[in-house]
């Protein structure tokens, strides 16, 4: 690993599009930063969107990676401060400091979090293991492979009704399973899949295993009121029901709500100062792509009033 200087005004810990923004916003009010990401390229979620993006005012994009791309091309003269394939191991928020797993220690001014989410898992048996074997990363992404298949699909938000209309198109037969009676997808997309002839949907129910052999075979669900079985076959399974935030390294000194994000004031700041958080690890109301590169404009712009104020830039 390249050597890394032992402090920066401000550690951003996250590549995702509110890191990228944070790192643009240093870069623009003269502050040094490094930017900390744990996979091997920049983009965080941006690299799982796979539909055309057309909401982000002034930019319209094939896909999540293509805007990935126009905004790391803004990250141009400090790319030398982009640091991917690292692993935070740790964050001090009194001391303003990060540890990586190879035990090097980064002071900062301030620390920007933007670690973003992950996609919430089941914990069934076969999740893992038929993972690439059936269990899908996208639906979107995969649709052209599930021609005349059988998909199930876990979930009863606007992700999992999406990909119901989505694969519905092409798949033999697309099975929603959601574990209540009501469900929190928009109710124009509730009413295509309830009138969609390839599409059946079964409520009450938890998917409690994926059965296959070399790839899925078939699933189980449970009926959570009378608790019975019921097995049927599948091609392919997607899971969609929601996220969690990315905050396993982050100390319990820092106030998080009821579902593990982050809580912030209007400036992106947490209850620590000098720590920010923005994104969707501190955004479950509204984790877009717009909010994350506002919420990193924000955070940037008041962490460089207190670290002037404080003389400490």
């Amino acid at each position: 690993m390249d050597q890394i200087p032992e402090r920066f005004d401000v550690i951003i810990v996250g590549g995702g599009p509110a890191g990228m923004s944070a790192a643009v916003w240093c870069s623009d009010l003269g502050m040094t930063s490094v930017v900390l990401e744990k996979a091997k390229e920049l983009g965080g979620q941006l690299n799982k969107i796979h539909d055309p993006i057309t909401n982000y005012l002034g930019v319209t994009a094939e896909n999540g990676g293509a805007i990935r791309d126009v905004f790391a091309g803004q990250l141009s003269g400090i790319e030398d401060r982009v640091r991917t394939d690292i692993n935070v191991m740790a964050i001090d928020p009194y001391k303003l400091a990060a540890t990586l797993d190879d035990g090097t220690i980064i002071f900062g001014g301030a620390i920007v979090i933007a670690t973003g989410v992950r996609r919430r898992q089941l914990g069934v048996p076969g999740e893992r293991e038929f993972a690439g074997r059936g269990v899908l990363e996208s639906g979107a992404s995969s649709r052209g492979n599930l021609s005349g298949k059988r998909v199930v699909i876990a979930g009863g938000g606007d992700a999992a009704f999406e990909n119901a209309i989505i694969l519905g198109e092409d798949a033999e037969l697309v099975t929603l399973l959601h574990r209540r009676s009501k469900f929190s997808a928009r109710s124009e997309f509730v009413s295509r899949v309830r009138n969609h002839t390839r599409v059946n949907i079964v409520q009450d129910v938890i998917l409690s295993k994926i059965i296959g052999n070399e790839a899925v075979e078939a699933v189980e669900y449970t009926d959570i009121i009378t608790g019975e079985t019921t097995s049927i076959a599948a091609d392919a399974v997607l899971i969609r029901i929601g996220v969690v935030p990315n905050t396993e390294i982050l100390p319990r000194e820092i106030d998080c709500d009821s579902g593990g994000y982050l809580v912030v004031d209007r400036s992106c700041m947490t209850n620590i100062p000098f720590v920010f958080a923005v994104g969707d690890v501190s955004n479950h109301i509204a984790p877009t792509i717009n909010g994350a590169a506002g919420d990193a404009a924000t955070a940037v712009k008041a962490a460089y009033r207190l670290l002037a104020a404080s003389k400490r830039l």
